[in-house]
């Protein structure tokens, strides 16, 4: 089978091309800008950090679904430590998990959803997958440097017809290429220094020379982090390149590789929390990441609006963790008969995934419209390999070397085709609809070694292999009230795959249900969004999400065995709204002073709805869904310098499904509290080319956390940092 997926991807990948420059969206742009190129400067000419997704991007249809566009250059916000609660501060209902102090382990969330790195996300980069595995195991353990990101795509659960699972639909982030670089060499760098001996150095070179065009960065971060124990670095290179055949033909080569190693402060007890939020009571616990995504991407172009594009990629991950993983009510110290700490839990995967997605975008005419087709294939194929539970070393350092066997050495697959079609059928100049479908063909299967039993013999996994197709259909629409304002309506349904930890139970203890299925359900959205001439833009809907199928571990009446199986159903309903508003443009016509006022708001109520005859959840609300989100802010301009002062405030969750309120004494379920966050950020432009930014993040010193972990990096209570500060300068030449 992987031998027919290369050959496959190789026959395709004869049809490449690559990313093609156009002229810069400038503010001044509304919705009827329809077609973006993949790759393009957006907003350089703009304030805005916030826009909507044109009706096209590349081979992507974006009409008739939420969705938002965020461009990095503009935002207010420490993006040299991924600080996403600012970067998608106006993105409504993302929800974000605070707890890693390199800002590598993004983990966001929408409707109700989980947002364990960020694994309900169909997270692409460059519009490739970098997740583990997006089928069996979606965790995001690579996220870009923000730095080096030009913008994000976020489409909400509409993008599982173009991109296949996950209920929340698509993250896209889309590197830096330098397509701006008109010259043969340009050198650009941004050095950031800040609280907590954080250093960031962030620089790359680019240039066009003939048919050749070329661009490469390279990041460094490092810190001690604002909790104790939990130093990091960070290093993340990327190359690529671009040969121009012709004006129709080109081919893009790049890669990127991250190594990241952070020391893991773990969890607090609530009372530790209330004491001192910034202790840790481990400092032997690490984790090592390392991640290389290379891609060959082309584009040929058949005529201004009608293009093939086919990506050939591959995720080579690997993850180690070594670390002392009991609750946290319970001391690592040193053990008084042997003199030493315990031996540390070792755990490694291994991650190595490859496919091909082919892309064709045409208009055409019926009768008197313009309308536009968008059609695809995708081919993948995955394998991680998991070796877990292994004896580690009494040390303290990151030292991997393992004592005797790994317990756990389990072999995961995932293979998976797939076709797509889209079309915009312009009924009238104001009404659009959109259908579509998606054909999902996807096998997984699991083998290997589960662990030893008390005779120490080895425990064989069961023979696990799901093989399933099914279909996925959707439809959009949007009515233009104006030539910048629009109603839009979007019925999409989604799913998500049976998960690896799924088909790993140990079978002296789990059973794997037969009928076990894949989690499936809907997305619904109805909306009114647009610009009001250059001072009002917004976007409010209301949304409701179905999610069927969930799948949980259960005991059932009088068995002597857990039961891994469906559990029931979940539903998510509320709003979502955005506005943004520039008084100084709607009353006055200075062109040296500057004023933006923002908000960003969602109300989700998310409930267990299944009525299943064991899990008993009905009626209780989901864990980590907050039911009400608000960011807001202002943004003072004058002349070059930009002040920002941003408001971020989370509703109480619950931690687990049984609505858990009082702690349990390992401090992994109970109620997750409410919290208000505020961040101060300045910009000042030299010039063009030259700037300084600072910022403080959380001014009030607010001491919160936002999730209680069960297990790695915690367990416990996962504290959100207190009052940093950061500066930095960047410069062109």
């Amino acid at each position: 089978m992987k031998r027919y997926f290369a050959v496959m991807a190789l026959i395709a990948g004869l049809q490449v091309s690559a990313q093609k420059e156009i002229t810069p969206v400038n503010e001044a742009d509304t919705i009827p800008h329809r077609y973006l190129s993949e790759v393009t400067v957006v907003g350089r000419n703009s304030k805005s950090d916030y826009h909507q997704l044109p009706e096209v991007v590349g081979t992507s249809i974006y009409a008739g679904k939420k969705n938002a566009l965020i461009v990095l250059e503009n935002v207010q916000g420490n993006t040299s430590t991924n600080t996403m609660r600012q970067v998608l501060a106006k993105v409504p209902g993302i929800h974000v998990w605070e707890s890693d102090a390199s800002g590598v382990q993004i983990g966001i969330a929408a409707r109700g959803l989980n947002p364990n790195r960020s694994w309900e996300f169909n997270v692409r980069q460059n519009g490739y997958d970098i997740a583990a595995d997006p089928f069996g195991y979606p965790e995001a353990y690579y996220n870009p440097q923000l730095q080096a990101v030009q913008r994000i795509e976020i489409v909400r659960g509409q993008g599982a017809l173009q991109y296949g699972p996950q209920f929340g639909g698509l993250v896209n982030y889309i590197l830096k290429n330098g397509s701006e670089i008109n010259k043969k060499f340009e050198f650009e760098t941004q050095q950031t220094v800040g609280s907590n001996a954080l250093f960031n150095s962030f620089n790359a070179i680019g240039g066009k020379s003939g048919k050749v065009h070329y661009y490469s960065f390279f990041d460094h971060r490092n810190g001690n982090g604002w909790r104790d124990n939990s130093r990091y670095f960070t290093n993340a290179g990327f190359g690529t390149m671009t040969y121009y055949f012709s004006q129709k033909f080109s081919l893009t080569t790049e890669v990127m590789h991250s190594h990241t190693r952070s020391q893991q402060a773990g969890g607090l007890t609530d009372a530790s929390f209330e004491e001192d939020a910034s202790k840790s009571s481990r400092s032997r616990n690490w984790f090592d990441i390392r991640w290389t995504t290379p891609a060959l991407i082309a584009n040929y172009h058949f005529s201004e609006k009608a293009k093939l594009n086919t990506k050939i990629f591959a995720t080579i991950g690997d993850r180690s963790s070594v670390g002392f993983m009991q609750a946290i009510n319970v001391p690592d110290a040193i053990n008084p008969n042997t003199l030493e700490y315990n031996n540390r839990v070792l755990n490694v995967d291994q991650y190595r995934n490859y496919g091909l997605e082919s892309r064709y975008l045409g208009d055409y005419r019926l009768g008197k419209m313009n309308n536009t087709f968008s059609g695809g294939i995708r081919l993948y194929t995955g394998t991680t390999t998991r070796k877990a539970d292994g004896k580690g070393t009494t040390g303290t350092g990151y030292d991997m070397t393992v004592m005797g066997a790994y317990p756990r050495n389990i072999s995961f697959e995932s293979n998976n085709a797939a076709v797509f079609v889209e079309n915009i059928f312009r009924i009238t100049d104001k009404i659009l609809v959109v259908p579509g479908i998606r054909y999902e063909w996807l096998k997984g299967a699991a083998s290997g070694q589960n662990g030893f039993n008390n005779n120490g013999e080895a425990i064989i996994l069961q023979n696990i292999k799901r093989s399933r197709g099914f279909l996925l259909a959707g439809i959009g629409a949007e009515y233009h009230v104006t030539p910048s304002t629009e109603f839009y309506a979007n019925y999409t349904q989604a799913y998500r795959p049976i998960q690896f930890a799924n088909l790993q139970a140990p079978p002296t203890t789990d059973v794997v249900d037969p009928e076990l299925k894949d989690a499936k359900g809907y997305n619904l959205d109805l909306g009114y969004r647009g610009k009001f001439l250059n001072f009002l833009q917004f976007d409010v809907s209301g949304f409701y999400l179905q999610y069927n199928n969930r799948v949980g571990t259960i005991t059932p009446t009088g068995a002597n065995y857990r039961l891994v199986t469906n559990v029931g159903a979940s539903t998510s309903k509320g709003f979502e709204g955005y506005v943004e508003f520039n008084p100084v443009r709607a009353f006055a016509a200075s062109t040296v002073a500057d004023l933006i006022l923002f908000g960003s708001y969602s109300y989700v109520d998310a409930r267990y709805s299944g009525d299943h005859k064991i899990a008993n959840t009905q009626g209780k609300k989901v864990e980590n869904a907050p039911q009400d989100i608000f960011r807001g802010g202002v943004t003072a301009g004058y002349k070059n310098f930009l002040l920002t002062g941003q408001v971020s405030y989370v509703g109480e969750t619950f931690s687990d499904a049984n609505n858990t309120v009082l702690p349990t004494a390992n401090a992994q379920n109970g109620l997750i509290p409410s919290y208000v966050v505020t961040d101060l950020t300045a910009t000042f432009r030299f010039s063009k080319d030259l700037n300084i930014k600072a910022g403080i993040n959380n001014v009030l010193d607010e001491s919160y956390f936002t999730r209680r972990a069960g297990g790695y990096p915690g367990p416990g209570i996962l504290p959100a940092d207190g009052r940093t500060f950061f500066v930095s300068v960047g410069a062109k030449f």
